[in-house]
């Protein structure tokens, strides 16, 4: 097995320290031939679907991505914009802001990097450009608050199957969640307040998170559980009592129960209770995407107004706010604070070694 190398490798080259953020992915366009390439990587990941893999092959090619494509793709013509994907957009957006502030405190030998689980920029692909510019130690930030299996796991398993192929591997360091990281916790807790004063309150402020599957709780995937923490103490935070908030879960896919209570039952239910405003947010999503701005702001919108409901606002994700990337440093920092305070010394060893290179030739050729 050949294994990947540095063709132009120096001994001369400062060592760096890369971050690389990873977030889920988007298709190339809304079209549904770049939905096809995009759904058959995505849905054909077991950490996605837990189906035997001959069963579920038969299933994706045979029956999903000849009708699936073409309806997701006009869903995604619903939130994309002149520039493009919202997620990609916003991702760009939050990776750019971090390097800046990283770079304007520890200089250009940190290199910030985004990677998309599925589609481009591929997880490889981004890593052999780091390396080739001397990436020497990486921490790895999956944009996902809570851990579940089918996301974090996931982002961990491309990394994985990249080093097994890869000559020489960086120190590494992987965060795995930070549903309570308070930083984190106050940046929502601070756009949700903001929403507050610019618009007022509603009946209800409701919480939604990406559904999985009932089996991963039963299987101790902590995801179920981590939403719910970070649900506490957001409440907590922003003083609310127990009848003035839900937890939901939305974006279920095939006949299997998921986890409860669905987002678009509830949507459906509220106004029959008595509840005929609600403000949504959405905490485990880092960027406003086809989830939130589609699924949420749209769809779900609907089924509460056409039950009956008077007053539906979405809260926008975090995306680049300010808090947000303070919050994302702070992560950063924890794992590799260590390393950034060494590029200085890392920076000063090479000068050594070219002044040392540059006075031995200048000797010889006297």
């Amino acid at each position: 097995m050949a294994f990947k190398g540095e063709k132009n490798f120096s001994h001369r080259s400062a060592d760096k320290v890369g971050v690389l953020l990873v977030n889920l992915g988007t298709p190339e366009a809304p079209t549904a031939k770049a939905l096809r390439k995009y759904l058959a990587q995505f849905l054909s990941d077991p950490r996605v679907v837990e189906i035997p893999k001959l069963i579920w092959m038969l299933i994706l090619h045979g029956i999903i991505l000849r009708v699936r494509p073409s309806k997701s793709a006009e869903a995604y013509k619903e939130v994309w914009t002149e520039d493009g994907s919202p997620l990609m957009l916003h991702s760009l957006a939050q990776t750019q802001a971090i390097r800046e502030k990283l770079r304007a405190e520890y200089g250009n030998n940190v290199m910030v990097e985004l990677a998309m689980r599925y589609g481009e920029p591929s997880v490889s692909n981004t890593l052999d450009q780091m390396m080739a510019e001397s990436c020497r130690k990486l921490v790895v930030l999956p944009l996902y608050p809570q851990y579940s299996g089918s996301t974090t796991a996931s982002v961990f398993d491309d990394l994985a199957a990249d080093f097994t192929q890869r000559r020489w591997l960086p120190s590494f360091r992987f965060i795995s969640s930070y549903h309570t990281n308070p930083a984190y916790i106050n940046a929502l807790a601070q756009s949700i307040q903001q929403h507050w004063a610019e618009h007022g309150r509603c009946d209800k402020l409701v919480f939604s998170f990406h559904g999985v599957p009932q089996h991963f709780l039963h299987s101790g995937d902590p995801y179920h559980c981590q939403c719910h923490v970070t649900v506490r103490l957001l409440a907590e935070q922003l003083g609310l009592n127990q009848d003035e908030y839900l937890t939901c879960f939305q974006s279920r896919f095939g006949k299997a129960e998921w986890l409860k209570p669905y987002l678009d039952a509830t949507m459906k239910s509220l106004p029959n209770e008595g509840v005929k405003s609600v403000q949504v947010v959405c905490p485990g999503f880092s960027s406003d995407c086809l989830e939130t701005l589609e699924e949420i702001a749209g769809e779900n919108k609907e089924y509460f107004m056409e039950a009956g409901g008077e007053r539906f606002e979405y809260i926008p994700a975090l995306n680049s706010r300010s808090e947000h990337i303070e919050a994302l440093i702070g992560l950063i920092n924890e794992e590799a604070g260590a390393w950034f305070d060494g590029l200085s010394e890392s920076v000063e060893k090479v000068e050594r070694e070219q002044r040392y290179s540059s006075h031995k030739y200048n000797q010889k050729n006297k």
